[in-house]
Order: C-alpha cells, then structure tokens, then sequence
C-alpha cells in the first residue's frame, strides 16, 4: 500500500498539480526576523502582514485541527521578453504570471477538486485550502515540503522549472512526513539583484518598498518621484529577476505576448467601465483603474515620446487626483511648448493639493 504522501502526490497530479511536497506543522522560526521587517515599515500599504503574525508563525494557530500541510505548485510557461523598442511602440508590461482569467479562480477550483478526491481516499482526515490567501507564509511551506530553495530573488526557486509557478495549499490532519530542507543552488550567482532596477533585492531579503511589483499592484498612493524612472514601462508586477535566473530555462510560450505588451495609450482613456470589462476579471483589477492608470503614466512619461503628450494633457482633467498628478509628471518629463501650456491651463484649475504639487514640480523642470 503506498504511502500517504506518494497517495496525495498521484491525486494532486491528476488535478494538474506536478509539484506536490508535504511538512508536518511547527512553528516557523522567523518571529524575530518577521518582527524587525514590521518595525522598519517594510510591509508598506499592505498593513494585512502587520495583523495574525502569531498565525503566519505557526499555522496551527489558524487551523487548530491541522498536523501537517500539502503544498502544490500550478506552473505558467511566460512569453519570450519582447523585442522592440517600447519607447518607440509606446507598450507597457504586465507580469507573465497575469496573463488570462485570475490564478485565484482556476487554482481554487482546482484545490477543491482535489480536497474532495482526498476525503475519499481518506474518508476521516480533514483539509483546508488556501491560493494566495489568509495569514500563510507560502514560499517558507513550499521549502519545507521539499519543492524547492528560497533564492536570493526571494522567490521558490526549483531545479526543474525555475521560479514561474503558484502556490496553494491544503492543510490537513493526517500525519505527513518531513522530508530534508532542498540545497540551495544559487552559488555565487547575482544575476537578479543586479538586473532590479530599483534595488529592490538585497540577497534573499527584499524591501518591497522599492520593488516594482509592489509599487505597480500594492502601493495605491503616489508612486515615490525617485523610482518612477526605473519603472520604464511596467504597468502590472515585474519579472527582471525571473528572466534573468538561470534556472528559468529557454522554454517559453508566445501565446499571451500581445495581452501582456499592451498599447500605453489607449488604456490612458480608460474609463471605469471599459477598466472593468477588460480587465475586471483578470488579476489586473488589484491595481485598480486609478492604480493602472497612474502607472499608464509614468511609463509614457519614461518613454521620452512626444506622442504621449494629446494623452496626458488629457489625463490631466481625469476624476482621479493621482492619475492626474502622474500624468503631470509625465509632461514634465517629456517637456516641450504644448506640454509647458497644458500644465500652465491645469495649474490654474486643480483644486486638490497633491496633484497641484505635482503640477508645480512639473512646470519647475520645463
């Protein structure tokens, strides 16, 4: 009779799962690391990681019942980097892992599949899932269940097929063996901290404070006037530091490339119902319009295109203050008379004191 983890491993594959690992639950010992990143306000906007830390340190916390737990990894295959010049085709990037319908729905639905299948295979065990959700440090359970080493891009890292996958997981109450904790294979290779623009990374350890994921998704005020020029055209995450990582081998999928370079200025016009029909139910709404929007901006305003300025002057009579402050900086990035003219009509109009700010920073340079 096989044993329970080689069972649930063969269950999981069945439901699209390659990657399957099992740990048991103990306290994970980063309570003093975890408590030093609060103090130092890198969580940022995501105020959620200063809440439940007792849970996030030992899950047993928040599943009483649980004894171990079934980490799965759901693999994407990107497209190849784009080739062109975005300055001159005016295209942003969204990060690979995007592409399509939201993750969440698929992998859930998946994930109950399978806690189903399990409770049949073993009808007095309990599970409960969770895809990128609840207090759960995913990557730490993704070592530990053996699917790989926390690289110095801070992602899971596996020999096989990188860093390009999701995770989820099921807690359960069976008694599941530890298996050793995977070597790590990074060497002496420093590939991704010196392909983040931002310096973001700082060998296995981030500030999220300066990563362009955080700053495109999580951040929901004004993006930092230091950073913007390292964002170029990056709309939505970032995956420098994944193209880059050797263990991300040469396959790639062109399927999706178009969707994830999408033309900057057509989404500058974006109203709220066209954000929501197009993107509404993609991974893309965490941005939110006013978030995509200003993000739409900085990378026009990184461009150097005079072509961009119609569409920001335009952006600057936007409902949304934040769009419209990003879309000033923009205009003095790209300088110019009509620029120059544009910022002086906004001047004269704006009546909310960030985006009068931006305006102001912006006409200084022209």
């Amino acid at each position: 009779m096989p044993a329970p983890e080689e069972r649930i491993a063969a269950e999981a594959r069945l439901i699209g799962f390659p990657l399957v690992g099992c740990a048991p639950l103990a306290p994970l010992p980063h309570e003093t690391f975890l408590a030093a990143w609060l103090a130092e306000g890198r969580a940022g906007d995501m105020r959620y990681l200063e809440r439940r830390t007792a849970e996030r340190l030992d899950p047993r916390r928040l599943v009483p019942w649980a004894r171990a737990v079934i980490v799965l990894a759901f693999p994407y295959r990107p497209p190849p980097p784009p080739s062109e010049d975005w300055r001159t085709s005016l295209r942003g990037r969204i990060a690979a892992y995007a592409l399509g319908g939201d993750y969440h729905d698929d992998i859930t639905t998946r994930l109950k599949t399978l806690g189903g299948r399990l409770e049949q295979v073993f009808p007095a065990a309990r599970f409960r899932g969770y895809v990128d959700t609840g207090p759960v440090l995913e990557r730490e359970w993704g070592m530990r269940a053996g699917l790989g080493w926390i690289g110095k891009n801070t992602l899971l890292l596996h020999r096989a097929i990188g860093s390009y996958f999701f995770l989820a997981e099921l807690f359960t109450d069976l008694e599941l063996h530890a298996v050793p904790l995977p070597t790590d294979h990074c060497g002496s290779c420093t590939r991704c901290l010196v392909a983040c623009p931002t310096r973001a990374l700082e060998g296995y350890a981030m500030d999220p404070r300066r990563c362009i994921s955080y700053l495109t998704i999580e951040h929901r005020g004004s993006i930092p006037v230091a950073l913007r020029p390292h964002l170029e055209n990056w709309l939505f995450g970032c995956d420098l530091c994944q193209e880059v990582c050797p263990w991300n081998g040469a396959e790639r999928d062109a399927a999706g490339a178009e969707v994830l370079t999408p033309a900057l200025l057509p989404l500058l016009a974006l109203d709220t119902p066209g954000f929501h029909a197009r993107f509404g139910r993609t991974a893309v709404a965490r941005a939110k319009r006013r978030g995509l929007l200003r993000n739409v901006a900085v990378a026009l305003g990184n461009s150097g295109n005079p072509a961009a300025v119609p569409p920001l002057t335009a952006a600057l009579a936007d409902a949304d203050p934040l769009v419209r402050g990003h879309a000033a900086w923009a205009l003095g990035r790209l300088a110019g008379s009509v620029a120059r003219s544009a910022l002086e009509a906004a001047a004269r109009r704006e009546s909310d004191p960030d985006a009068a700010a931006e305006i102001s920073a912006a006409r200084a340079v022209l």
